[in-house]
């Protein structure tokens, strides 16, 4: 699936830690609106791979174009890369010491240029969206771990990215809290934002995934329409992971 001025675009990628090959030649495409849905065993690549992208990791080899920029070491390009791509993490990374609402504020007004009054509106909006506009006064450490989740995807919308990267985002949660989290996700999908999400939650995968990669020691190893990946998968490797992930 490729189109001419794809959103996200990776030829040949490179990445190493010390002598571990943690990426190997890796091609992806993602075009502009596409939900990705990257799965595989720990290990595997796949937060390397989404860290690549927004430019936390630097890559050894091979190329990433992210709307159209290439991505280099140069300041100008990561200042691009961090207005266009927000990211969503495991660990929530809230400033302890701000209310949530300056959590949300604190980008817009900083990187943006918003006044406060603009910020606080469009903070108070994405509250609203992710269903906890009653919290903006409290702390961090006032909240369950599913609503500073929620506060951190609604922190990442603040600064209107073009781009959307969840790095395993329900994996620090308590099981009955991730559900909150996943709807929130599902809600945004249907927004038409470009997503690439690496999770173990195939349910939600199935359902908001316009393509599934699966990934094993630092490679795709196969991609495919969420139908076809989950019912009839090509390799071997990708059975055998579908079938341990499925059973719980």
């Amino acid at each position: 699936m490729s189109s001419a001025n794809p959103a996200i675009e990776i030829n040949k990628l490179t990445k190493w830690f010390d002598d571990f090959n943690v990426l190997i030649d890796v091609d992806l495409t993602v075009n502009h609106g596409e939900i990705v849905v990257i799965c595989g065993p720990s290990g595997s690549g796949k937060s390397t791979l989404v860290r690549c992208i927004n430019r936390l990791e630097n890559h050894d080899g091979g190329t990433v174009k992210v709307i159209g920029e290439t991505l280099t070491n140069d300041s100008k390009s990561f200042a691009k890369i961090s207005s266009d791509v927000g990211m969503v993490f495991q660990q929530f990374n809230l400033f302890p010491h701000l209310s949530v609402l300056d959590n949300l504020t604190l980008g817009p007004i900083h990187a943006l240029g918003l006044d406060q009054k603009s910020a606080e509106i469009r903070a108070y909006n994405l509250l609203e969206r992710v269903k906890i506009p009653e919290q903006a006064k409290k702390m961090p450490h006032a909240l369950s771990g599913g609503q500073q989740q929620r506060v951190a995807i609604a922190r990442s919308l603040c600064m209107e990215p073009k781009i959307m990267l969840f790095d395993e985002p329900t994996s620090a949660l308590d099981p009955e809290m991730i559900s909150e989290v996943l709807d929130v996700i599902t809600d945004l999908a249907s927004d038409g934002i470009t997503m690439v999400v690496v999770t173990h939650e195939m349910g939600f995968a199935r359902k908001v995934a316009n393509r599934m990669i699966f990934m094993d020691e630092g490679r795709i190893v196969e991609e495919g329409k969420p139908n076809i990946f989950f019912k009839n998968p090509k390799t071997d490797r990708c059975k055998t992971f579908l079938n341990q992930i499925l059973k719980h």
